[in-house]
């Protein structure tokens, strides 16, 4: 009889023992297949950028610091000479976002193709004069040489012309107008040629940096134009169907360049990474870039936004004609993008 129950316990205990055992097996085997099988991939997002452009400086405070990663995000760059370049690469469909305007964007739907934008920097340029230049006002332009940089359908040479007519004043009969590339304005300007100049913000930075004074920025005349605050001229801008079939890669890709922005804004020791993009070692320089950047960074809501982009378009539209805005009248109500939550 002992041995009889022995037996039984025997059998019991090792039935126990299996059972225990095939619960570890499958419990590792789970484990090596779950640590074996590939992380999800992150989504990859193709970004058209202009080499000397700002969001190059973006992209190196993102990438320094993982945050490209931290958003799960795997982004594809390709540097380009310039804007003009990233749009033919958008319309190609070999770019996911790239920088440009909402007055592009609102004549490209307008035109059939369902672009959006989402601000990216309300950082406008300025009129600028030598430090003793005996003009003082915008009016004082009247019968001087003014430089302009990119061209006669140029979104800030309009609005100036807007504002100055508000005053009786024709700037384009008025004045001495020479057009050229942002580049060779500045230079010209640092040669004495011109008694002033209006060219994009970085280059007024530069000019600011030598000793040159901002006679007025243009987001200064914008309030007697009918905007309510600073206006983001600036934007990612990415196909809507693309980003509807994206929208949470999108989302992230926003609150990425957010973190970004307030990293740049919070901490100098950020800008070390962007230094070497600006071209200049000047501490001078490197600072008044710093500062204007920085006080280029959007906060207001995408409906404020919208509104005064409506009203400047009209502006715009008024001065520019069909040359600048095709053939709506009023800004495409698609315009803007706003998916983005708390926006």
């Amino acid at each position: 009889m002992r041995i009889v129950l022995k037996s039984i316990l025997s059998e019991e205990a090792a039935y126990k023992v299996t059972r225990v055992l095939g619960r570890l097996l499958a419990l590792a085997v789970t484990l090596v297949l779950t640590l074996a099988a590939p992380a999800r991939a992150a989504d990859t997002i193709r970004l058209a950028v202009q080499k000397t452009g700002t969001f190059s400086w973006e992209l190196a405070a993102i990438r320094s610091t993982g945050l490209d990663k931290e958003a799960d995000l795997s982004l594809e760059v390709t540097e380009l000479a310039s804007t003009e370049a990233g749009k033919i690469a958008m319309r190609a469909g070999s770019a996911d976002i790239i920088l440009s305007d909402w007055l592009w964007v609102s004549r490209e739907r307008a035109l059939g193709a369902k672009l959006t934008f989402y601000p990216y920097s309300s950082a406008l340029g300025a009129v600028m004069v030598p430090a003793s230049s005996p003009i003082k006002t915008l009016a004082d332009l009247k019968g001087r040489k003014l430089a302009v940089a990119g061209g006669a359908i140029d979104k800030s040479w309009l609005l100036l012309q807007a504002r100055m007519k508000q005053d009786g004043i024709d700037l384009k009969s008025d004045a001495t107008i020479v057009y050229g590339a942002p580049p060779l304005i500045a230079a010209k300007a640092l040669d004495g040629e011109m008694d002033a100049s209006l060219n994009f913000w970085n280059f007024c930075a530069q000019l600011e940096a030598k000793g040159f004074r901002r006679l007025a920025g243009i987001e200064e005349i914008l309030p007697k134009l009918g905007a309510k605050g600073a206006v983001s001229a600036v934007g990612y801008v990415f196909d809507e169907s693309w980003a509807a079939s994206h929208k949470d890669a999108v989302a992230r890709f926003i609150a990425m360049t957010r973190k970004a922005k307030q990293l740049l804004v919070t901490s100098d020791a950020a800008w070390d990474k962007v230094a070497p993009l600006t071209g200049t070692t000047d501490p001078a320089m490197l600072k008044t870039y710093r500062e204007r950047y920085r006080d280029g960074i959007p906060h207001r809501s995408i409906d404020d936004e919208e509104k005064d982009a409506r009203v400047l378009y009209r502006v715009l539209a008024e001065i520019g004609g069909r040359d600048l805005v095709g053939p709506a009248a009023e800004l495409d109500p698609g315009t803007f993008y706003h998916a983005i939550p708390g926006d």
